[in-house]
Formats: structure tokens, sequence, C-alpha cells
């Protein structure tokens, strides 16, 4: 089925990390971005993730990268109820699953956090982690895919 011309993306940390260590998939982002920049948002989770991550050259990340976003107002903050949907989805995987919270990676729960976020907006996420995000979807429903749709 074809995606509505107004689909909207966020990009997981995993793209753009994925991007700085291998030139094709640099590429791809890159081809992606500009195709959908006007459809493009930038999760303040996944900014908080990728700064965390910069230990050189966070001045070209918050330019080349946020700055884009940020000029354009397209940067996606999680709201209460994405917040309060976390802790639902985490419980629920506790009862359902046998999640042990202590074992969780950050990583796992800030994915929850972004799926509530695109969800709320109607984004598609765009991630490589598709396991870890079709068990998320197993609690609630949202659209993800991998990277870069529409490219070949």
């Amino acid at each position: 089925m074809a995606k509505p011309a107004h689909r909207k993306y966020v990009l997981d940390t995993n793209c753009f990390i994925d991007a700085s260590r291998d030139a094709e998939t640099g590429a791809a982002l890159e081809a992606f971005s500009a195709r959908e920049a006007s459809r493009l948002y930038l999760s303040a989770v996944v900014a908080s993730e990728l700064r965390a991550g910069a230990s050189r050259g966070r001045a070209t990340l918050e330019r080349v990268v946020f700055g884009p976003y940020l000029r354009r107002g397209r940067v996606l903050i999680p709201s209460l109820q994405a917040w309060d949907a976390l802790g639902n989805t985490l419980a629920t995987l506790v009862e359902r699953e046998g999640l042990v919270l202590a074992k969780v990676p950050g990583s796992f729960v800030l994915d929850i956090l972004i799926a509530h976020s695109c969800r709320e907006i109607g984004a598609v996420l765009v991630s490589s982690n598709t396991r870890e995000l079709t068990r998320i979807a197993r609690v609630f429903p949202f659209e993800f895919t991998a990277p870069f749709p529409g490219l070949p």
C-alpha cells in the first residue's frame, strides 16, 4: 500500500549513527532527507541521544543535523501523555512478557517514548531497530519502517 503524500517521518538515533559510519548509508540518509525535508521531524529524545554520544563535533552536530529542524520548527517533544504511556507500556511488558525493569536498556525505554511521540502526531518512525519496535508494537500500534522508505 502506498503511503499518503502527507506522511510525516521521524528518524531514529540509529539512522544518524549508521549514516556517520558508512558512506552508502550516509548518502541514503541525505537523499531521503532531501526528498522528505518538509515532512521530517527530529525527536528531542533522538537529539539528546546524539548529543550524549558526540564526544567530538558537537558544534557540527548542532549546526548541520539539528539546525534545519530547529529553523523549521520540526522538533518533536514528548508530551505528558507520551510519558504516561511509556510507564503503562513498560508495565504491560512486565505483565505479559516478564520484562525485568532493572535489566531493561535505557535505549529500549527511549524507543518506547519515541514511538508514542510518533503515534501522537501520526508519524512513521524510521529505524533499523525493527526487532525491538515490533515488540513495542505488540503493546500499542504505531507505524515504523526500516531505513529509508522509497529509496532503491
